[in-house]
C-alpha cells in the first residue's frame, strides 16, 4: 500500500515537473523511501526538494512511520532508460554487450537503440603501419548490459 501511495506521489510530482523521471523507487521493511530521479536537463537540489516535499506532504507520519531520500542519479550510475540516453548525445559512452565493449560518442537514440561512433587505429591494407579509421556501431537497448557516461576532465 506504501509502495502504491508514493508511485502516485511520484506520478504526481513528475507532472508538475515533466522533465523530471523516475529511475528507481525502493522501499526497505523499516520504510526508508529511496527514490532515484534524473530529468531532461540534469536534477537541481531544489527539484530534489520540491520531489520530497510533494511525497512528504502527502504521506501522514502519524499513519506511518516513514524517512524519505530524494536523490539524483549520478555521474558514475549506469543509464537505464532511452530518455536518459537522448539526453546524452554528443557524449562518451562505454558500453558493455555480451560480445563486445564499446566506447564511443553516442550519435544517435533510437526506439530500439543507439549509435556511437569512435576512431581507432588499424594496420593498413598494404604496407606497414597503421591509419586511423572512423567506426560506427548500432547497438539494440536489448543488447546493453551496461552504458555509463565516461567522464573525462
Amino acid at each position: 500500500m506504501l509502495q502504491e501511495r508514493v508511485e502516485n506521489l511520484l506520478e504526481e510530482a513528475f507532472h508538475e515537473n515533466n522533465s523530471l523521471f523516475l529511475i528507481a523507487l525502493n522501499i526497505n521493511d523499516q520504510n526508508h523511501i529511496t527514490v532515484i530521479i534524473d530529468g531532461d536537463n540534469g536534477v537541481t537540489v531544489s527539484d530534489c526538494v520540491a520531489v520530497s516535499r510533494k511525497v512528504e506532504g502527502e504521506l501522514d507520519e502519524d499513519e506511518i512511520e516513514f524517512s524519505l531520500e530524494v536523490a539524483s542519479a549520478g555521474a558514475t550510475e549506469p543509464l537505464k532508460f532511452p530518455r536518459q540516453y537522448k539526453k546524452n548525445i554528443g557524449r562518451t559512452l562505454a558500453v558493455q554487450t555480451n560480445s563486445n565493449k564499446f566506447e564511443g560518442k553516442l550519435q544517435q537514440v533510437s526506439e530500439d537503440g543507439i549509435t556511437i561512433t569512435w576512431q581507432a587505429r588499424e594496420p593498413k591494407p598494404v604496407g606497414k603501419g597503421k591509419v586511423t579509421v572512423d567506426k560506427e556501431a548500432t547497438i539494440a537497448f536489448q543488447d546493453v548490459l551496461e552504458a555509463k557516461v565516461v567522464i573525462t576532465f
